[in-house]
């Protein structure tokens, strides 16, 4: 292998990377690789983004998986072994999983018993056999260009030094890439029933302690979705009645994962006349999830519409391994798994176990509910048959209107857990939908079908997820005229919303995308409209809006535009503290010492009560400016207040209930009574002074990223509290105050994309930075400027990629 470095410009270089043939053709089972092409030039402009501009589809592949490798090539190996179902092997399996993501930090064990049985070969067949060409040549050059970097890894004898020398860092075939996309499809669907689906066995399996295979068969039900853990989104498209110019504008605020797999990649990829699109995507992805192209942009937020049910199987008599159905026996498919498990000796001993399907999906653990010899229960996750969804993103990366793009989603109705929004080129509209799969129930279904046994499990299960009878068809999932999978809800019976002033989601439901003009009407499956409060950061997302549009706020003129986007995106602002700190000091702070009952934020009840001093508290919360920026003094003493209200009935906390007529200003005034304010005041105080934590501490002291031996500071909050801007601590510890150690999510990519004249302007911010790599320049560069507040004025067009003062090119050829 030989470089050859050729000086171009002084501010960049170009690196032009001859392989030979020897070792593209070493046996990583890829696809054969044409030795006559080059294959794909890798552009890396300032903070290091690359721009992947290749001359087919497998070199656009081939490029997006060499540079994403080069960057996390840790983070990637690891996650392989995930999704193959080898965890245990290699790190034992009671270990948990490295990084929080869409399947949690769960057992290895259970990982790697869940990877093998859900993404069995039969699907990943049929998810294979349902991409277009495209894909599947996008998928062969993904793996060809990550196994030639793991070839090159001697050259590179300072990157990596995590996990360059470890066993586990081993070439990948195109079945892990498929074993991955298919896998990014249930977060909200058997990702959240992980352990439920491992622990189901059949009566007469019973539950061990030790690591020998047998599940744990008293493990509760518990529904860990994605909301209960705090990941969503904020996103807006602005009508040019809001943007006054001939421009509409996008906003996309994905509250996501900072490390591992499912954390967002940045990249520009590029077929001259095929494909030129920017934006990111999961490690793994080889399309681009959220961005934009010359004519439209799209961002996504996760959805409230329920995408899984489960049916309750009436078993044959004497046989707990087959149910009925219409009268007729049916017998479950058994899979028997084994899985390789190393000791904490070093040796490697097999564990097997069997787990079962039917044809709605796996068996499941629903303690209390008990797998017996008259009843079982299954789950059906709709998106188990979305073999759509990345022909679907493909289709958005290349859609050249808004209105192209609109058709796009209703043909395809595959993004799977998520809401889209979406603004194009030459629109005076800008677009909302929850397009995807979803349980196709009728309100008569929900009647004659929901089993009794539902009501067992009421407390987990939110209304909208059917529990039915498994033993008779007309329980079935239905089917629209429109309907582009079995048992999914049509395109024209799912929300969407075309407006010239703008549409918001941030992770509520439909009904007040925007709140003139709220939408009802639709399945109750999409989540609820009007029944219930929004939450305090989509109220202030809206309110900020209004503030904008009317000229309310600090900002010049009553236009939306790029410039007061970035202030207002990551301003901080705590709603709760804006509408109830000042009658909450006037009626706690009167005085000086509170005698502590009870914490109910910790349950902990004092054996006596614990006098406390509330007076610099009070001090500092006054003089706070009510919001969560790296210098605020005070939030974290609001949080901790706010935190142990939020659970009181809302018609003891609030004088005025919710009013679904006015939703942006109710509910509001404080109701609680004073004792029961003073009481959450007296323990946050003494819950900080327990752990350490000054009363007059700055945001950016106990929440921040660590980087090297640094500390980056953070800014923002918790949804809950109505922050906007989120990076959520709940439970601060002294000795471990980084929240990377605690909550691995929060704000992570945000893009501003606008199309004035003949121009794409794009301004992003990546918290993550690119690479997993200490040694990387790429580690923290771009989370530093994320912590100054300091946006990117992305190139998209060649002649700004080739200006940028950053540019380097890399040229992946034989």
């Amino acid at each position: 292998m030989v470089f050859e470095r050729i000086k171009i410009k002084s501010y960049f270089r170009i690196f032009i990377l001859i392989v030979s043939s020897s070792l593209l053709s070493a046996c990583f089972n890829t696809t054969p690789i044409n030795k006559t092409n080059t294959y794909a030039e890798i552009r890396r402009t300032s903070f290091g983004i690359p721009h992947i501009k290749a001359e087919n589809w497998f070199g656009l592949g081939y490029g997006y998986g060499y540079a994403q490798v080069q960057d996390n090539l840790c983070t990637m190996a690891d996650s392989f072994l995930t999704y193959r179902g080898e965890r245990s092997l290699h790190f034992g399996g009671q270990a948990t999983l490295v990084y929080d993501g869409i399947i949690g930090k769960v057992q290895n064990l259970d990982s790697d018993f869940y990877h093998r049985h859900i993404l069995a070969e039969e699907m990943l067949n049929r998810m294979i056999q349902s991409q277009s060409k495209e894909i599947k040549q996008l998928v062969s050059g993904f793996t060809a260009g990550y196994n030639q970097y793991l070839r090159e890894l001697p050259l590179h004898a300072k990157a990596h030094q995590a996990c360059r020398n470890q066993e586990w860092v081993q070439p990948i075939d195109e079945l892990d890439i498929y074993r991955r996309m298919y896998a990014a499809l249930f977060a909200k669907g058997y990702n959240v029933m992980l352990t439920n689906i491992v622990n189901a066995q059949p009566p007469g399996i019973l539950p061990t302690t030790d690591i020998s295979g047998s599940p744990a068969s008293t493990a509760s039900f518990h529904l860990n979705n994605l909301e209960s853990k705090g990941v969503g989104s904020n996103a807006y498209g602005f009508g040019t009645q809001a943007t006054r110019s001939d421009s509409p504008l996008l906003v996309g605020n994905p509250h996501w994962y900072w490390f591992g797999p499912d954390l967002f990649y940045q990249a520009q990829l590029t077929i001259p006349g095929e494909i030129n699109v920017s934006g990111v995507s999961f490690l793994g992805i080889p399309v681009i999830q959220i961005g934009f192209n010359e004519n439209i942009a799209w961002s996504h937020t996760v959805s409230t519409a329920s995408r899984m049910g489960f049916y309750e199987l009436s078993l044959a008599p004497d046989d707990p391994l087959s149910y009925l159905r219409d009268g007729k026996k049916v017998k479950m498919e058994a899979n028997t798994i084994t899985v390789q498990v190393k000791q904490d000796a070093g040796s490697v001993v097999p564990v097997t176990r069997t787990l079962y399907k039917s044809e709605y999906g796996p068996l499941v653990n629903l303690s209390p509910l008990q797998w017996d010899t008259k009843k079982a229960f299954a789950v059906r996750d709709i998106n188990q048959e979305n073999f759509r969804a990345f022909r679907n993103w493909l289709r958005f990366n290349q859609a050249r209107s808004l209105e192209e793009f609109i058709t796009i989603q209703k043909q395809e109705s595959a993004m799977p857990w998520v809401n889209t929004i979406a603004i194009g080129r030459g629109s005076n509209e800008a677009w909302y939908a929850d397009m995807g799969p979803v349980p196709n129930v009728s309100p008569e279904q929900t009647k004659s079908c929901t089993m009794t046994s539902r009501q067992v499990l009421a407390a987990q299960l939110t209304p909208d997820i059917p529990f039915f009878d498994g033993s008779r068809s007309e329980c079935d999932w239905q089917n629209d005229p429109d309907s582009v999978q079995n048992g999914a809800v049509g395109s024209s019976r799912m929300p969407n919303l075309l407006r010239a002033d703008y549409v918001a989601n941030m992770n509520d439901s439909y009904w007040l995308t925007n709140p003139q003009s709220p939408l009802t009407g639709y399945p109750a499956a999409f989540g609820s409209a009007g029944s219930k409060p929004i939450s305090m950061r989509t109220r202030l997302g809206h309110i900020m809006v209004q503030e904008r549009l009317q000229g309310h706020d600090r900002y010049s003129e009553n236009a939306i535009n790029n410039e007061t986007m970035q202030e207002m995106v990551l301003n901080s602002r705590a709603l709760t503290a804006e509408l109830f700190k000042s009658e909450l000091l006037e009626k706690a702070c009167h005085s000086p010492l509170v005698d502590v009952q009870r914490d109910v934020l910790n349950d902990t009840t004092f054996p006596s009560p614990q006098r406390v001093d509330v007076t610099e508290a009070c001090h500092i919360l006054k003089d706070w400016d009510n919001s969560g920026n790296i210098s605020a003094r005070g939030a974290h003493i609001w949080d901790g207040i706010w935190n142990r209200l939020q659970g009181l009935p809302e018609s003891v906390l609030f004088a005025i209930p919710f009013d679904k007529n006015d939703p942006l200003n109710t509910p509001r005034k404080l109701h609680a009574d004073k004792e029961t304010l003073r009481q959450a005041l007296g323990a946050t105080v003494l819950d900080l002074a327990h752990r350490g934590l000054p009363l007059n501490a700055q945001r950016g002291d106990y929440v921040y990223l660590v980087r090297g031996d640094k500390h980056v500071p953070l800014y923002g909050g918790c949804s809950n509290i109505g922050y906007f801007t989120i990076a959520c601590v709940d439970a601060i510890d002294v000795e471990n105050t980084d929240v990377r150690n605690k909550y691995d999510y929060g704000n992570s990519y945000t893009q501003l994309i606008s199309f004035p004249n003949n121009n794409v302007e794009a301004y992003t911010s990546l918290l993550t930075s690119l690479s997993d790599d200490p040694a990387s320049l790429h580690y923290s560069d771009s989370t530093w400027r994320y912590s100054a507040k300091q946006w990117l004025r992305l190139p998209f067009k060649e002649s700004e990629i080739i200006a940028d003062p950053g540019y380097q090119s890399l040229i992946l050829a034989d």
